[in-house]
């Protein structure tokens, strides 16, 4: 998928402002070995460190009010304070229409270039982000933790196929008295499993205690699924629905989705 050129948005935990256009760079600059440069040419002087620590990194998304991945990709950014740009990729684009629709073998969006590197997938975006901000906690310290961590977010990632195509990301939809089918159902039963499970185990109000973590991040999303098609919760799980509805950057992405003119026929009168 060729990288977008359209305007930008920079964007950091603490506010947002315009930015100019910016094009993606298509990977890290080629480096030309000292023996083959050609004569009397200089070496390129290599940016300073405070010069490429001031460089945003670029996140490509696409619809804010579908995309339950740029959704994602988008928090664990915000909750590792990395300072982005945002880049958009309309959802008219084939590629991205059939992300939307599930109909795409992979997913390539959203899409993190930062200091010369392209990380596209989730959960690869959010293990560089781990190495490149430990202290921000997507992770939890304790070993345990981390790789019950590691293995819901896995679970979101790879699992519940009927829960997407049932309940697709809509938030400007509303759908009361929705009738769930038996698939998701199973899905949805799933997920307040865990849900019970790391509130009880870790105390709230976040699935791995005091702060969000990759996991909240990663079920982020279902939130806002059952907020749309009014799933009943119990009473623990719908605070923690609560909990992930008002999380600033959670907030901050709503209020976009619904100033977005994208709209998909498929994903809004099947309903």
């Amino acid at each position: 998928m060729p990288p977008p050129t359209s305007q930008t948005k920079a964007t950091s935990g603490s506010g947002t402002k315009a930015a100019t256009r910016t094009k993606v760079a298509k990977g890290p600059a080629a480096k030309v070995p000292a023996a083959k440069r050609p004569a009397g040419k200089p070496a390129a002087k290599a940016d300073s460190g405070a010069k490429a620590a001031a460089r945003p990194a670029v996140l490509t998304l696409s619809s804010k009010n579908y995309s339950s991945w740029s959704l994602r990709g988008f928090l664990m950014c915000r909750l590792a304070g990395l300072e982005i740009e945002e880049a958009r990729v309309s959802a008219d684009d084939p590629d991205i229409r059939a992300e939307l629709l599930l109909q795409s073998s992979s997913f390539l969006v959203p899409r993190l270039d930062h200091d010369g590197m392209r990380i596209w997938d989730t959960l690869a975006i959010a293990e560089y982000l781990h190495e490149l901000k430990p202290e921000a906690g997507l992770l939890p310290k304790d070993r345990a933790a981390r790789a019950h961590c590691r293995s819901i977010s896995g679970e979101m990632h790879s699992g519940f196929a009927n829960l997407r195509s049932a309940l697709p990301m809509n938030i400007k939809a509303r759908h009361d008295g929705f009738k769930v089918w038996t698939g998701a159902q199973a899905d949805i039963e799933r997920i307040l499993v865990i849900w019970r499970a790391c509130l009880e185990t870790y105390g709230g109000p976040y699935l791995f205690g005091a702060a969000p973590t990759l996991a909240d991040a990663m079920y982020a999303p279902v939130c806002s699924r059952f907020t749309t098609y009014d799933v009943k919760l119990d009473a623990p799980t719908k605070a923690y629905c609560a909990t992930m509805l008002a999380l600033p950057a959670m907030q901050e992405w709503t209020r976009a989705a619904l100033e977005e003119p994208d709209e998909m026929e498929e994903l809004d009168v099947e309903f």
